[in-house]
């Protein structure tokens, strides 16, 4: 089967591209640095050509309002048009768990911008909403910065390994669209605060973690009640542990 993966040169993008090439699937790594940019359009329709399924794993490259949002509506657009010449028969996308409860954030609202475009098209879709990856806990945490303090909510999340998501998604590829959106999540449903405060101790880092329920989560206050970061409902759960994961990080250091 051909697949293209749009962003398959970033942090998911190349591992799902590793795993799919592993089970003898014809795959396009497609990207700017690679000569495919969905926004311009350069190189789509020759990458896209003769593909039954296409996966979209991009990422903005500025999160300010305006580009984002424009970034999210422009790509997903040339991508769903060029997919309908080409008869692509599935569009997979990845989005963020608790989208639409986030909207204060114009990145959210992008997501969201895009999921919508998604939905309306044509083409068969799987939507794929991931929870916060493990690997950007150091920049939650810098976000959340004064000095050697770090304020964060006590609302709950519920993190996943990058590494659970390709190989999520590699199934999610391979079967039939569902036309709807999957939630996926990793096993443990944690505070952000202790989420961070562990991760700020593993890494023997002094910064004191505090407490704060008005602290923003990347500009956005969270509601502890709406649940905004974890999955709602049924969900597919991820194997592994974040623990696990701090262990073997910080070995490796």
């Amino acid at each position: 089967m051909k697949i293209v993966v749009i962003g398959g040169s970033g942090l998911i993008g190349n591992k799902l591209v590793n795993n799919l090439r592993k089970l003898g699937h014809e795959v396009v790594a497609a990207s700017p640095s690679l000569g495919v940019n969905s926004v311009t359009g350069e190189g789509l329709a020759e990458a896209i050509s003769g593909a039954q399924v296409v996966v979209d794993v991009t990422n903005a490259p500025s999160w300010e309002d305006n580009a984002v949002l424009e970034f999210f509506k422009t790509s997903t657009q040339n991508l769903l048009e060029a997919e309908i010449a080409a008869g692509v028969k599935h569009h997979v996308a990845l989005s963020v768990v608790g989208t639409d409860g986030l909207l204060e954030s114009g990145y959210f609202r992008a997501k969201m911008a895009q999921e919508e475009l998604i939905k309306a098209s044509k083409v068969p879709y799987t939507i794929v909403r991931a929870t916060q990856f493990f690997e950007f806990v150091e920049a939650i945490a810098q976000f959340s910065t004064e000095g050697q303090i770090v304020r964060m909510p006590s609302a709950p999340i519920q993190p996943i390994v990058s590494d659970d998501v390709a190989a999520a998604l590699v199934d999610f590829t391979l079967e039939t669209p569902v036309n709807g959106i999957v939630d996926l999540a990793g096993p443990e449903r944690l505070g952000l605060d202790e989420l961070v405060r562990r991760f700020l101790t593993a890494k023997k880092d002094t910064r004191q973690v505090v407490t704060d329920d008005k602290a923003r989560y990347y500009g956005v206050e969270i509601d502890d009640k709406d649940h905004s970061l974890v999955p709602r409902g049924n969900a597919r759960i991820a194997p592994t542990r974040f623990e696990d994961w701090l262990n073997r990080s910080t070995s490796q250091v």
